[in-house]
């Protein structure tokens, strides 16, 4: 699962060379929400930024993160969605299929059983771009992260992590339905993990 993840000045840089790679310039909608983004970790329920479609192109916005559930007088928050399953599910299978996003991250953490904080990256500190989707609740849309089973480096802390897509993915994935189902099924890079002690390399 992806309960908290980080962005910073990093983030910020590498969200602008891809919106730039897919338009002649940074829209003004794309650059006033980059420079919203300053070094946080992004909770459940926070405003976060993500890319996403504008009339065929990339464009870099801000969402909430969780789906609001209501069940007679149960509430609560959905903020990840099995990879394995969205797609035909009614509470997810629209928004996979119209309103993909990627969203942008320099590191994201787990737990394991022992409440032990573990932080996740890339072995090569690019990027990490978490596929998800999004939905309009009002006027207002949300996203959630999707997640898929745990690869090696993940699997000593937890049995899921998030559907991470490489860079030259991102835009297949928010803009070609076609590739939809390959990428819900692909199997994310290894990735360092570290916590306060120590730091693990996996090869």
């Amino acid at each position: 699962m992806c309960g908290r993840y980080y962005v910073d000045d990093e983030t910020a840089k590498e969200i602008e060379k891809l919106v730039w790679q897919t338009e002649e310039k940074i829209p003004g909608n794309s650059a006033s929400a980059i420079s919203r983004i300053s070094s946080t970790d992004i909770h459940p329920s926070d405003e976060a930024p993500v890319l996403s479609a504008v009339d065929g192109e990339i464009t870099c916005i801000w969402l909430r993160w969780g789906f609001p559930l209501q069940q007679g007088q149960k509430k609560g928050l959905v903020f990840n969605a099995r990879c394995e399953s969205a797609a035909e599910k009614p509470f997810f299978r629209e928004s996979i299929r119209h309103m993909r996003i990627a969203v942008p991250a320099t590191a994201f953490y787990e737990w394991n059983r022992e409440k032990n904080k573990y932080t996740f990256q890339r072995e090569d500190h690019k990027m990490l771009f978490m596929a998800g989707c999004c939905r309009h609740y009002g006027h207002d849309r949300h996203f959630v992260i999707l997640t898929t089973a745990a690869n090696s480096s993940m699997q000593p802390i937890h049995d899921r992590m998030p559907l991470l897509l490489e860079e030259t993915e991102v835009a297949d994935w928010i803009l070609n339905s076609s590739r939809t189902d390959s990428i819900l099924r692909k199997t994310p890079p290894l990735l360092d993990r570290s916590t306060d002690y120590e730091q693990m390399r996996f090869f």
